[in-house]
């Protein structure tokens, strides 16, 4: 079992008789074929959209054919679009305006709809709408109390 082998076969460290050149090279020769069909395939399929879907006309390095946009979209000046925009929500929250003039909803300053509110009261849940009304009108009474004699002091 000891036994080494000599001599000019047992002598080389690699095998070479599983190895075909011939193999390889046709291994090599088809890996280059199907490329070379891919790039002709993709060429032809190029060409063959370029005569059949129509481009429009050519468009001239002198003249201009692009649709641009009909107003500049930046924003160049942020602090005087935010001043701008806030004055505007200030008009409507502080104007009388339409909200919907067919069903006649309307908008009114916020001051105004405090004070509507305050004369008309919150909504309360009562046993009996008597009672509804009466929490409502001692409620309103008392506001307005409070609130006239707070601006009487004020003015003073």
């Amino acid at each position: 079992m000891s036994e080494h082998l000599k001599g000019p076969e047992h002598s080389r460290r690699y095998e070479d008789s599983n190895v075909s050149v011939r193999q390889l090279f046709a291994f090599a020769t088809g890996v280059v074929a199907l490329i070379m069909i891919g790039v002709l395939g993709s060429a032809f399929v190029f060409h063959f959209f370029v005569l059949h879907t129509p481009m429009g006309p050519s468009a001239s390095p002198f003249e201009d054919v692009r649709d641009l946009p009909p107003e500049l979209r930046l924003q160049t000046n942020a602090p005087q679009d935010l001043k701008r925009y806030r004055d505007n929500q200030d008009k409507i929250l502080a104007g009388y305006g339409w909200v919907d003039h067919n069903a006649g909803v309307v908008r009114i300053p916020v001051e105004r709809a405090m004070e509507l509110l305050l004369q008309k009261g919150y909504p309360v849940r009562g046993s009996s709408p008597a009672e509804a009304s009466a929490a409502k009108t001692t409620k309103v009474a008392s506001h307005a109390a409070a609130v006239s004699s707070t601006s009487g002091e004020a003015k003073q």
